[in-house]
């Protein structure tokens, strides 16, 4: 089963406007088909799957290999298993002088990727790609599918899994593998078991402040090297660290950052929650659905800068966007009947925002107070698009 990704044609078009387009994402996120979908039109691309050893024996002579193939789209699928390519790259891109050269695809974020930003400067273009978002599904049935896609998060082979349990098995595996393969592959000598228990550390912080220095003490290392570890898993796509806002606010802020797991089937595997019964009960139900949200707004909202808010009093907000001086404050409660605390709309006064949205798992949109509203999660993504 294929589903059309929305960020099909933004590839197109980047390949029209530059010489190399660099597609990255998590492994399995469905970067590979997508690619193939890109290139399907475009008469004499070539495909090269890095993990294949015909493949990559084709790269031997890397020289030699462009030469032959000067005229052709290019796309070298798992690039990070050939970093010492991207010097040959600016040379062949140079000396071609044309867009759409080359559609590189990667695993690993371009923090991990240095050759490419450093060597290809002014010559690439990055495209994020994410498992599937709520906005991608079918929506016939508008709970269904999102419940569906909450519990089994988005990586398509576990969304699209014949039924719970072999989403589970495959996500268990998928850990697995990202764990003793990927990691290790990426250059990072970290024992398996030690970056798995602090997967599961943050498993269990998840939405929560980070307080280095304690997870530390759990896994008996330096806060220094907590931070080392939350920068691979920040770098491979596996969570998302959220910034406080800062800046001239008379308030005494929390000044440390939210740690989610971006993927929601992960959060609930490594948590051992299989069903929807099983969330229901659990005590990260509500911390879930924050994360699952605030995900697939920003995951679908790009241009807008991402931030929380927390003053010493406790007022806070989930989420806080700013673009061009303006705020707007969203807040995630799983209730199908939301209410917000008077440290909400403290917290609005705070902030100056312009419009606060309650984003819950309802079928309706409805206004709470003036420019409060209470929304279902495809509304204030759709919004927030509008003003792109």
């Amino acid at each position: 089963m294929y589903i059309d990704r929305k960020l099909g044609q933004i590839i197109t078009n980047k390949l029209n406007n530059a010489p190399a387009v660099a597609l990255i994402g998590p492994r399995q996120c469905g970067k590979s088909t997508l690619a193939k979908t890109v290139l399907s039109p475009i008469k004499n691309s070539l495909y090269l799957y890095l993990e294949r050893p015909s493949d990559l024996n084709k790269l031997n002579d890397p020289e030699a290999f462009f030469t032959l193939n000067a005229n052709r789209l290019i796309c070298l699928d798992e690039i990070q298993r050939k970093p010492e390519i991207f010097s040959i790259l600016r040379s062949v891109i140079d000396e071609n002088k044309r867009n759409g050269q080359f559609l590189l695809l990667g695993s690993a974020s371009p923090n991990l990727l240095k050759q490419s930003s450093e060597s290809l400067a002014g010559r690439i273009a990055y495209i994020e790609l994410t498992p599937f978002l709520y906005q991608e599904l079918d929506h016939d049935d508008n709970m269904k599918v999102l419940r569906k896609l909450w519990l089994t998060g988005g990586f398509p082979r576990s969304y699209l899994a014949v039924d719970q349990r072999e989403s589970f098995e495959w996500r268990s595996n998928f850990i697995k593998t990202f764990l003793e393969r990927d990691i290790p592959q990426l250059g990072f000598k970290i024992p398996s078991k030690q970056i798995e228990r602090f997967w599961m550390m943050c498993a269990h912080v998840h939405g929560q402040i980070v307080n280095r220095s304690k997870l530390g003490e759990s896994l008996g290392v330096s806060h220094h090297t907590i931070q080392s570890y939350l920068d691979i898993l920040e770098n491979t796509y596996m969570v998302r660290v959220l910034r406080p806002l800062e800046g001239n606010m008379k308030k005494r802020l929390i000044k440390s950052p939210k740690l989610y797991l971006r993927d929601t089937g992960l959060l609930h595997t490594l948590l051992q929650i299989v069903d929807q019964n099983d969330l229901l009960g659990h005590p990260v139900y509500g911390s879930s659905w924050e994360g699952f949200a605030l995900e697939n707004i920003l995951s679908s909202s790009t241009i807008w800068e991402p931030y929380f808010y927390r003053n010493s009093n406790r007022s806070e907000i989930d989420l806080v966007l700013e673009k061009a001086n303006k705020r707007i404050a969203i807040e995630f409660k799983v209730s199908t009947s939301p209410g917000v605390s008077k440290g909400f709309y403290n917290a609005l006064k705070d902030i100056e925002a312009a419009e606060a949205w309650i984003i819950a798992p309802i079928k309706e949109m409805y206004p709470l107070k003036k420019d409060i509203w209470a929304a279902p999660l495809w509304k204030i993504i759709n919004h927030l698009q509008k003003q792109s």
